[in-house]
């Protein structure tokens, strides 16, 4: 009886706390708004101009615009403070996805970095100048799992791997949304999920993922960011196992809304909505609604469905109106915690782009997410010649040498080509500052064209350089949406070049900047070094001359797998062991595999690469050399469920060069054996350190149980009663490693008891 009492006056309690002052406001809001406002509430339609079809939506209480920025955002804004109804703000969005103005790398080149506090400080200056145009709602970060660089989007992406793009994706969110109560730019986590799955790496298509790898591969991204604290998410364009993500109830509702207890927004892709109509998901723009706000889809984002059908949904009762509410709700929630209904509009006085502070850090994450991929002792370049003290000669060229608009990549609407400082304006400094003498001949207007002429002209100015620094890859408009190839080549006659370049004799250096891994490794092998740079954006000309001329040592790591040929795609490192067949030389050295390396161990392969990838995850080098120690840990032994029983895994790693550098370890772990079968390894933690010439530095990593566990069925064999999955640790023997790159390192071992 006395339990019963306190329960009871525990739930009294409880029921008699005040209810958080905004969710008050909600609340009076809401009990105000008629069926029509708070469908207008859910709605956003695209600007760009001032019609009077837009002015009329707005008064009737429209709940967001995107692609308005500016005096258009804050003459919209005051109809919709001064001249609606109930007077609430709209949230102002654009696809700010590197960089508003100053253009930072593409995300995938961001992740090169592996630089977590650097990107988180990008992204708060990113929401600094866009908010200065009004924008307070981004669709970013990206965090969809991306394992095949045929898809255009992959550079929007964080890379292959579930823990890089989980911890990428949550400085995102911090940097955009800052440290304050009141936030500063809303982060959209999107695509809710399995974008980056798509069949064939074509994007829209259709993804097939199981349960477990859907929770093990795919949502731990999403529930990072989220956890980070993101106001928003985006769902998906595809369809997941059959049903498009805009009516995916199991994911945004099952998991999204009740496991995950997600009170943010959730709004659709670009007419994603009424895309279910092609998907052959239903048969017209009602049912699509029908199936879109069942499925608690918050904001439509251009499919005008909630505009045209979900009234009368709600009337044939169909749709329930405290749905609505809830939805409301939502929108509302996320309006307060910007602080719009105190400060609407949008700052008009002189605008600061382009600031030192923001060139500085653009310049810095470019030259941290430049992967020097090859090196034959040609860099850094030694620009004095020792005897005569004259500077060395040097031919710039390529399609990306001097292009401002290329360099940028891909998804940068508002930047302003004439601020971007491309390399050959760089080297031009450099020779203008006596440092070296420069020849240039950027040749091509696109990385696509041929040209015998612009061939010819090339090995002319070699013969006369002593060093050729070529700048090629991929133009800006071959990567991103819809951007997709089935050949990952370098385009037009770039190879062609290479090779008439090197047949001068004299070195190649070749950077590449591009949007996706490429399968290169003919070209690579026809040069002297490789700079895989990514595209860079605003100030990736200095950041490139700093590198090349030995101003400061490479530090990029590759956030994804590259391929030796299209062939071998889907390729990534943490992919399981098959039961056969194993390379032995006994068996097949009668089958012609050419030019095929097997790795220790090697699993199944192809014939003509083997089962070696061009180069694995993590992979980077420097101008100095690391010697990374034995991996020692504290014990052998974890418990489970000894909370906070830990082990700490230990490794010395020397510069065994000529300068300081950075080294960035990689912690990996492999369970050896599961319930189900499990990766060859997965990146559990990274770290950048320092280290001068000669010293050496002991990093350490903590292991707990939670790094163990995966998600597996609830009984290890066959689904629970309730059809659970379970995430936890089996106990068993696991490898650890402290390596350089997910190939390399020898593991110790430990077991969990």
């Amino acid at each position: 009886m006395k339990h019963f009492l306190s329960i009871l006056a525990l739930l009294t309690l409880v029921a008699c706390q005040p209810k958080d002052p905004v969710e008050r406001k909600i609340d009076r809001l809401i009990a105000q708004m008629t069926l029509d406002e708070k469908i207008a509430q859910m709605t956003q339609l695209s600007g760009g101009q001032i019609t009077e079809n837009l002015e009329n939506q707005v008064r009737a209480g429209l709940g967001s615009m995107l692609n308005s920025m500016g005096e258009e955002a804050d003459y919209y804004q005051r109809i919709a403070v001064e001249e609606s109804r109930l007077g609430i703000p709209m949230i102002f969005a654009r696809d700010v996805i590197h960089g508003y103005r100053t253009i930072y790398p593409i995300p995938l080149g961001q992740a090169a970095t592996f630089d977590l506090a650097l990107v988180e400080e990008a992204a708060r200056l990113t929401a600094q100048e866009a908010m200065q145009a009004g924008i307070r709602w981004t669709f970013s970060p990206m965090v969809d799992i991306s394992r095949d660089p045929r898809w255009g989007r992959i550079a929007e992406s964080y890379g292959e791997d579930t823990y890089l793009a989980s911890e990428m994706g949550a400085a995102t969110v911090r940097g955009y949304q800052g440290k304050d109560s009141i936030v500063q730019m809303a982060a959209c986590v999107k695509h809710f999920v399995g974008y980056g799955a798509s069949e064939g790496g074509r994007d829209y298509n259709t993804t097939w993922i199981p349960e477990v790898q859907l929770r093990e591969t795919y949502l731990p991204p999403f529930k990072a960011a989220l956890d980070a604290g993101s106001l928003s998410l985006m769902c998906s364009f595809n369809d997941l196992n059959g049903v498009p993500l805009s009516a995916n109830k199991h994911l945004m509702k099952d998991i999204l809304r009740d496991e995950w207890q997600y009170d943010g927004l959730l709004v659709s892709d670009y007419a994603s909505s009424e895309n279910m109509i092609k998907h052959g998901n239903c048969a017209d723009l009602k049912e699509a609604t029908l199936l879109s706000i069942n499925a608690q889809m918050e904001m439509d984002m251009e499919s005008h469905a909630y505009l045209l059908h979900l009234k009368d949904l709600v009337k044939e009762g169909a749709v329930k109106e405290d749905l609505l509410d809830v939805c409301v709700r939502n929108i509302l929630r996320m309006k307060f915690r910007l602080g719009l209904f105190d400060n609407p509009y949008c700052a008009l006085e002189t605008p600061n782009y382009y600031n030192s502070e923001s060139l500085a850090t653009t310049q810095r994450l470019a030259e941290e997410s430049a992967v020097l991929l090859k090196n034959n002792g040609i860099l850094p370049l030694n620009t004095k010649h020792s005897s005569q003290n004259t500077p060395m000669t040097v031919l710039v060229c390529g399609p990306l040498a001097d292009s401002q608009h290329d360099q940028n990549g891909t998804w940068c609407f508002d930047k302003v080509d004439s601020a971007t400082v491309t390399p050959l304006m760089s080297f031009r400094q450099w020779a203008k500052e006596g440092k070296i003498r420069l020849i240039e001949q950027p040749g091509k207007h696109w990385s696509r064209e041929v040209s015998e002429a612009n061939i010819e002209q090339l090995k002319r100015l070699a013969k006369q350089a002593e060093v050729v620094l070529y700048f090629g890859g991929e133009e800006s408009i071959l990567s991103g949406e819809a951007r997709c190839r089935a050949h990952l080549d370098l385009p037009g006659d770039q190879s062609e070049q290479l090779r008439t370049l090197k047949a001068t004799g004299k070195p190649v250096v070749l950077t590449v900047m591009a949007g996706r891994p490429l399968c290169i490794g003919a070209d690579i092998d026809a040069v002297d070094a490789v700079l895989y740079a990514f595209h860079g954006g605003t100030m990736q000309g200095p950041a490139l001359a700093n590198l090349i001329m030995g101003k400061v040592a490479p530090s990029g790591r590759l956030p994804v797998t590259f391929p030796q040929a299209e062939g071998q795609i889907p390729i990534y490192y943490n992919k399981k062991n098959s039961g056969r067949p194993t390379y032995n030389p006994v068996l097949y050295d009668d089958i012609p595999v050419g030019a095929a390396q097997f790795s220790i161990g090697a699993d199944s392969y192809w014939l003509e690469y083997g089962d070696k990838p061009l180069y694995p995850f993590g992979y980077g080098l420097t101008y100095t050399t690391f010697e990374y120690g034995p991996v020692t840990l504290s014990d052998t032994i974890l418990l489970q469920a000894s909370s906070p029983h830990r082990l700490i895994a230990t490794c010395t790693i020397k510069n065994t060069g000529h300068c300081e550098a950075v080294a960035i370890p990689q912690l990996y772990i492999r369970d050896l054996v599961g319930a189900l079968t499990r990766p060859v390894r997965e990146l559990k933690g990274f770290q950048r350190v320092s280290i001068p010439a000669g010293e050496s530095r002991t990093v350490t990593f903590e292991i707990t149980e939670e790094e163990l566990a995966y998600w597996h069925l609830a009984d290890g064999i066959t689904l629970g009663a309730d059809g659970a999955y379970a995430f936890s640790a089996e106990k068993g023997d696991f490898h650890v490693w402290i390596a350089p790159n997910s190939a390399e390192g020898e593991p110790a071992k430990f077991a969990l008891r």
